[in-house]
């Protein structure tokens, strides 16, 4: 029974997108002192921020958009195209618990990084994946890359997924956020219907998360 509710499910969503939408975005707080932000583009928001959530040492999770100019995007604008915006997750973490490079390291096996314009089901420029490091993370970000790399093997040599300067992070309206948490059965019918995780199993093995 659950099967066939999934496959309906599936049937009805195409992609990463929820039924209803808002132009509000929802309010992003600061973090608190001793705690740090990383952000990172992996295609649809709900799996990176699941990826995420939960995770020892991380506080917060939250959906939202970076890469473009135009102050305040909405999901409308950007799915639209046009406003060099990526679909993304600002992590907010402890360092005392969890350090930047295992967030990197993590965030790769989340991903497919050979794929260079989206993510399996999901295509189009807010889909393409990389990660915005600020400059204290740049060299951590590239040497996780590099280890990320190597331990694909062959399949390294198309590794795409670029490590950019940090720019601002704008969250995306309420509806966007803890999508899995809020609706398992709609998350759990996008995510096979998609296949992403069918494919990071291909790349990643064992070490796929999603």
């Amino acid at each position: 029974m659950l099967l066939r509710v999934l496959v309906i499910a599936t049937a009805l969503m195409a992609a990463c997108s929820p039924a209803e939408t808002h132009v509000e975005a929802a309010s992003l707080e600061p973090p608190p002192p001793g705690y740090q932000t990383a952000i990172f583009a992996g295609g649809c928001f709900w799996t990176e921020e699941k990826a995420f959530d939960g995770l020892p040492g991380v506080r917060s999770a939250v959906s939202g958009f970076v890469g473009g100019m135009r102050p305040n995007p909405t999901y409308e604008q950007v799915v639209r195209g046009g406003t060099g915006y990526r679909e993304a997750v600002q992590v907010t973490f402890d360092p005392a618990v969890v350090s930047y490079r295992t967030l990197v390291d993590r965030f790769w096996r989340t991903i497919d990084p050979t794929d260079p314009t989206g993510q399996v089901c999901d295509q189009g420029p807010s889909y393409v994946t990389a990660v915005y490091a600020t400059e204290a993370q740049t060299a951590t970000a590239q040497a996780s890359r590099m280890a990320a790399r190597t331990a694909l093997g062959a399949r390294g040599a198309g590794f795409l997924t670029p490590v950019y300067p940090a720019m601002r992070f704008w969250p995306a309206a309420p509806e966007h956020q803890n999508f899995a948490r809020r609706h398992p059965t709609r998350y759990e019918a996008y995510r096979i219907g998609c296949g992403r995780s069918a494919r990071l199993r291909v790349l990643w093995g064992d070490a796929a998360v999603g």
